[in-house]
């Protein structure tokens, strides 16, 4: 691990970097990507946006962020109005307008502003498995491995407000365990030692064997058997890994991007070339890699070209 102290920095930095890397060529094939791999911050593309662009995910994880640092805890009413100030304001996004916005997220949040009920308006269905919960859990993550280290939660508590929180848009239990898998590898590369696929190894082997003991039924959780053994995972080759908007295949395309490489930049840069949803695999690899290797560990001209970079780095501040 690197320099810098403050974990919220550093994790939510690594999210938006990540989502801005892959942004210009979300939703293109692997093969298409591969004829103008991504090798640095650049531009225009998908969404025609300038460089540094970022899009719903950090912006969501940024809504989140918000709600957490302001209030001191988690308020999920309070975080749904950041949403809803998100889709229909503007608010927590580059240029004032919200854009690339999941179904799923967009029915969730149409349905609080109907009903104001926080915990009712996440889908549980099967097709509500998108990524769209994963991609903005982070802040929930550090939130909760916070709590825990002062003794404050334990795990079953920390779970609860993951699944609560991911819940609000993406209520199937699947969502839910990728959620809480990304939490335990949280926690473990902030307390944890050894090397990053060591945290991460120790984190899933905590994240299995809690939801081994935490679900009656456990199928979901057998669609993450891939990630038990990260040296076994790790020789996959690429062609075996996804880099789609099904959150079991960004989880693993995020891991696998992660103990594959040695540094920030190459972690990011393999992560948004697997092609298809690049933006939202390069943050969900962004905020673990941020948390590791550290905000003094992005690339400089990756950092300067971010939009709005003063006032996301001045919100990680207010954190005590």
């Amino acid at each position: 691990m690197t320099g810098n102290t403050n974990i919220w920095l550093n994790g939510i930095m690594g999210v938006v970097v990540g989502d801005a890397l892959g942004c210009p060529v979300q939703f293109e094939s692997r093969e298409e990507v591969a004829r103008h791999p991504v090798t640095g911050m650049r531009g225009y593309g998908t969404f025609n946006l300038p460089e540094g662009s970022w899009t719903d995910d950090s912006s969501l994880t940024l809504a989140l962020l918000e709600s957490i640092l302001r209030v001191g805890t988690v308020d999920l009413d309070d975080i749904m109005e950041n949403f809803m100030k998100w889709l229909y304001d503007g608010e927590f996004t580059p240029y004032g307008e919200s854009y690339d916005i999941g179904r799923g997220t967009m029915q969730a949040i149409n349905r609080y502003k109907r009903n104001r009920k926080a915990k009712k308006c996440g889908g549980d269905e099967e097709w509500n498995n998108g990524n769209g919960s994963l991609m903005r859990i982070i802040p929930a993550c550090i939130y909760c491995s916070v709590m825990e280290s002062r003794g404050v939660y334990s795990d079953r508590d920390a779970i609860e407000v993951i699944h609560a929180v991911g819940g609000l848009t993406h209520a199937h239990i699947r969502s839910n365990i990728a959620c809480g898998l990304y939490f335990f590898m949280v926690k473990q590369i902030l307390t944890g030692e050894g090397s990053l696929q060591d945290r991460m190894q120790e984190g899933l082997t905590q994240g299995f064997a809690f939801y081994e003991s935490y679900l009656a039924d456990k199928e979901s959780l057998h669609y993450y058997d891939r990630l038990r053994d990260l040296t076994v995972f790790k020789c996959l080759t690429a062609e075996k890994i996804k880099g789609s908007g099904y959150v079991v295949d960004t989880l693993e395309a995020a891991v696998w991007s992660l103990i594959t490489t040695e540094r920030f930049d190459q972690a990011l840069l393999k992560a948004v070339n697997l092609g298809d949803d690049t933006d939202t695999v390069g943050a969900v690899a962004g905020g673990l890699a941020g948390l590791y290797y550290g905000y003094d560990s992005i690339p400089e001209a990756w950092i300067s070209s971010i939009k709005r970079r003063e006032w996301i780095e001045d919100m990680c501040q207010m954190q005590a």
